[in-house]
């Protein structure tokens, strides 16, 4: 019988942290499995408001620390993933707020200075009655604040850092979930399971970036402590059709000192978001209450000429954010702030726990990860990922306008949005994808909206892609725009492709 893999770290979650620890870990020669028990950011990674941005409204919760590294973490990671982050204008209007504009001013005079902002313009005052931008909201809104953010498709994000890890010697695993984990002498001895059956490795360190089930992973590990607690938190979005014209988002404040953000998404629709609710269920899949879907609809309809109603919804999605739980009185005032927790040492192996954290600081968590573990690694490298791009992300200059042009030219027998698409999803890889073709005809079938066998071919060969659900909506978005049943063709196609 063979014995057991010895790796040096096994990850249990296949969120961003998780991907992101694993890209930093292979990258410096470590031997690395990550399993997760459902796909690539198949949870709480996927249902983010999509912003790599410091968190403005943190700052009156007095996070400076997060919001420092937040804003910092936002230029590094538009330099290496030009392709599926771009910066975004956001718009402030001051009518309905709860706050008085001095303090609003104040707030975002600290966020230009904050985070030693090179790439993104300055916050600048307009008067909505005379700008572009007002149009489609109500009428006499007064004067707002323009400050710069960056969008983010959160879940491409997840699949490129995984993608980085495995090119670079990492084990990935999906749909394989860990039964349990014991320590033997100084190593992890577990026991993980897929369809196949159950499986036994070993590693030296066991890092637990479950996510909303890091606690529940902290129960199949033995004898490991649990002095900190993580506080789920349910955030919800909805898609309307779109409310305005113009490629800037809007960042409301109601009454209730909330604010929810209105982003252009997919070109045909506004995304509307998030929520805050306590969830004190098992962690699990989450759906947006109709209380919620009413929420987020009135905060709309303070502010947009266009009266919305429930019918006007053409998509959700919710999830569960696995706060670390600092006791604070309300869930929206919980810390976005991520804790590490390594237990174990003088003689038995590590084991790390991540409780909290947010999108944007996803590459520096994991730096701080393995700074935690090197004790207990033999680690040969350096932290590197600050400044190497994530797969597809070598565009010249950045110019991503300037990449789209070339790469139009390279296929002109295909539509240019079809191409511009694919460059937004695999930037410098795209050819990857598209290869030879002259025409459509050469891509395969179509599945609607430009979706072709050769890119779901791509997607189940490269990314870990297994059904409709993981190509539709976490590889793409394509599940907005495609026909009634492309879903179960797409479906039928990948039972066929595994026979």
């Amino acid at each position: 019988m063979n014995e057991p893999i010895v790796y040096d770290m096994l990850i249990v979650g296949g969120g961003i942290n998780g991907a992101g620890i694993a890209r930093d870990a292979a990258g410096r020669g470590l031997k690395v499995l990550l399993v997760e028990q459902d796909d690539l950011a198949s949870h709480t990674s996927a249902a983010s408001t999509k912003l790599i941005h410091g968190g403005l409204r943190y700052l009156e919760y007095y996070e400076f620390r997060l919001v420092r590294e937040a804003l910092i973490e936002r230029e590094r990671l538009l330099a290496i993933a030009p392709h599926i982050i771009w910066p975004l204008e956001f718009v402030l209007p001051q009518k309905n707020s709860p706050r008085p504009s001095w303090m609003v001013r104040l707030g975002l005079f600290l966020y230009d200075h904050l985070g030693g902002r090179k790439k993104l313009p300055a916050t600048r005052t307009i008067r909505l009655d005379e700008d572009a931008r007002g149009n489609g909201l109500r009428p006499n809104m007064g004067r707002a604040f323009v400050y710069s953010d960056c969008w983010v498709e959160d879940s491409r994000l997840v699949a490129l850092n995984a993608l980085d890890a495995a090119t670079r010697g990492a084990a990935i695993r999906t749909r394989t979930r860990l039964v349990s984990a014991e320590r033997v002498d100084d190593l992890w001895h577990a026991a993980i399971e897929d369809e196949s059956g159950a499986q036994k490795v070993r590693a030296r360190v066991l890092v637990n970036a479950a996510g909303p089930w890091v606690a529940d992973v902290i129960g199949r590990t033995g004898n490991a402590r649990n002095d900190r607690g993580v506080r789920l938190v349910k955030g919800s979005h909805i898609i309307v059709p779109r409310l305005y014209e113009g490629d800037h988002a809007f960042l409301l404040q109601n009454p209730d000192r909330r604010v929810i953000f209105a982003i252009p998404y997919e070109g045909e629709f506004t995304l509307i978001g998030t929520t805050d609710l306590p969830w004190d269920q098992a962690p699990g899949p989450a759906t947006i209450s109709p209380e919620e879907t009413r929420y987020l609809i009135e905060a709309a309809n303070a502010y947009f000429a266009r009266t919305l109603s429930e019918q006007d919804v053409v998509w959700t999605y919710a999830g569960i954010r696995p706060l670390y739980d600092d006791h604070a009185a309300t869930a929206s005032a919980v810390t976005r702030d991520y804790v590490l927790e390594v237990e174990g040492g003088d003689g038995r192996p590590a084991m790390l726990n991540i409780f909290g954290g947010k999108i944007t600081t996803y590459r520096k968590l994991a730096e701080h990860a393995l700074e935690k573990l090197a004790p207990f690694l033999p680690m040969p490298g350096e932290s590197w990922t600050a400044g190497v791009v994530l797969p597809g992300g070598d565009i010249e200059g950045g110019d991503f306008d300037r990449f789209v042009d070339r790469l139009q030219a390279q296929y002109r027998g295909l539509p240019m949005p079809l191409v511009r698409r694919l460059a937004r999803a695999y930037g410098t890889r795209a050819p990857v994808v598209l290869d030879r073709a002259e025409k459509t005809d050469d891509l395969g079938e179509d599945f609607g909206a430009g979706l072709y066998h050769a890119e779901i071919d791509y997607l189940v060969r490269t990314e870990w892609a297994r059904t409709a659900e993981d190509i539709l909506y976490r590889r793409s978005k394509l599940g907005l725009h495609v026909p009634e049943g492309a879903a179960a063709r797409i479906d039928a196609y990948l039972a066929k492709k595994r026979v």
